[in-house]
């Protein structure tokens, strides 16, 4: 074990305190093995050392990933076609044997191997570093000297060098992680901004319709989605939809959502032959193997006449405020099962007529099921209450519902996507 002058046991305990600190405070396998080898040979001097591998590798193959003789170092995680590539003697019987050994008056073949890694040596300590019970990795010791080693240290040297060995390991696993996070993050970040290109790139400019969006992912990328359709004689299509789940797998449908929105043939002026449409090609093609379903609003705005006609896929109903009125309605009607279910459904249309003063409110439920520390939800009666103040502009009344949503959340981080488009027709 550790010696110091006196062998007392307050030396040896700061000793070993000493350099646990120093080994807690690193984050790179690499600095971690080099300090840790120099505090070895301070407290257990040798003549070398040698750390040998088998992993990826058949009997009786083994590399060398690290020698104290080496006057440049090698880094085995980031380089390892620079380390050495034996086959067969004392070390392959040593790393394959599976088996702490002392010898203490040995000699080496001159025809060994790894001769030049071993010359001179006359006593030598092999210590398994195992790993789903066999020993991947070892650390031999070595002295020029026979008789060099004392056995009864043996199963110490063994218990210490394997914890070490964990640790190594774990900080090696960690950079690997960070490494593939990072890789993950580029990639999400990449879907993101893919998604994003897909969502309208400006409001619609219309006479007598005054419009404003909020648009915010739960993660990289989402599945909720808003969109604007010019259509002739001065309409105005509106969509917004929510597909089931959240992340990538969630964008992806609604990207799909996406295409099939904009390559619709039939009828424009239509809203439930669109959703007829989008329900059709989903569930035939893609929600009946994936699981996923996707709630949806479509309707037409007639910019001339303030018509509004629409059909609703299972979606959370707009609320509607009439001016002078503070009650907030919603536009429940002509709703049916969410997209993605039966390819059979048939949606239907309703239409009513808009007054100046008029506000609707698009949400998905990221919005009203935002829910606060203690579990309570926003819920549509605090978003009538901000939407359904006549004296706040779109824009303004925009802003206060998704301040307000983030107050009520503590500023929490959302868990579900969150979408919202205020309409105020003027």
């Amino acid at each position: 074990m550790f010696t110091s002058p006196g062998n007392a046991w307050q030396d040896r305990l700061s000793t070993v305190v000493e350099t646990m600190r120093e080994m807690s405070l690193q984050t790179d396998p690499q600095t971690m093995v080099r300090i840790y080898g120099q505090r070895m040979q301070k407290l257990l001097p040798a003549a070398r050392r040698i750390s040998l591998s088998r992993r990826g590798l058949q009997h009786p193959q083994f590399r060398i990933t690290r020698y104290s003789g080496w006057a440049e170092e090698i880094n085995p995680w980031k380089q390892p076609e620079r380390l050495p590539l034996l086959s067969g003697g004392v070390l392959a019987d040593l790393i394959y044997g599976n088996e702490p050994r002392v010898f203490n008056d040995v000699q080496i073949p001159h025809d060994d191997p790894a001769t030049e890694f071993l010359s001179g040596t006359r006593s030598l300590m092999a210590i398994p570093l195992f790993d789903q019970g066999e020993s991947k990795n070892m650390v031999v010791v070595t002295h020029n000297e026979p008789n060099g080693f004392v056995e009864d240290e043996l199963p110490e040297r063994v218990w210490m060098a394997n914890l070490f060995g964990r640790a190594a390991q774990n900080l090696v696993l960690a950079e690997q992680l960070d490494v593939a996070y990072q890789a993950v993050e580029r990639e999400l970040k990449v879907v993101a901004d893919i998604q994003r290109s897909l969502l309208p790139k400006e409001l619609p400019q219309l006479s007598t319709l005054q419009m404003a969006a909020h648009y915010e992912t739960s993660r990289h990328a989402g599945g909720d989605y808003y969109d604007f359709f010019s259509l002739p004689e001065g309409r105005c299509g509106i969509l917004i939809a929510d597909v089931s789940g959240h992340g990538t797998p969630a964008a992806v449908v609604m990207a799909v959502l996406h295409s099939l929105a904009h390559m619709y043939p039939g009828d424009p002026m239509n809203p439930s032959l669109l959703l007829n449409h989008l329900n059709h090609h989903l569930t035939t093609r893609y929600t009946s193997e994936s699981g996923h379903f996707v709630t949806a609003f479509y309707g037409i705005y007639n910019d001339r006449s303030r018509e509004l006609t629409f059909s609703s896929a299972g979606h959370n109903p707009p609320r509607l405020r009439h001016c002078g009125h503070q009650e907030v309605t919603a536009l429940d009607h002509a709703t049916s099962m969410p997209l993605g279910f039966m390819p059979e459904i048939k949606y239907q249309n309703h239409t009513i007529v808009l007054r100046p003063g008029d506000r609707i409110v698009f949400y998905t439920d990221g919005i009203t099921e935002a829910a606060n520390p203690a579990g309570e939800l926003f819920g549509t009666d605090r978003l009538d209450q901000i939407v359904g103040c006549c004296h706040r502009d779109t824009q303004g009344s925009l802003d206060q519902v998704v301040a307000a949503v983030d107050e009520f959340t503590n500023h929490v981080p959302p868990s579900d996507d969150r979408t919202l488009l205020i309409a105020d027709v003027t």
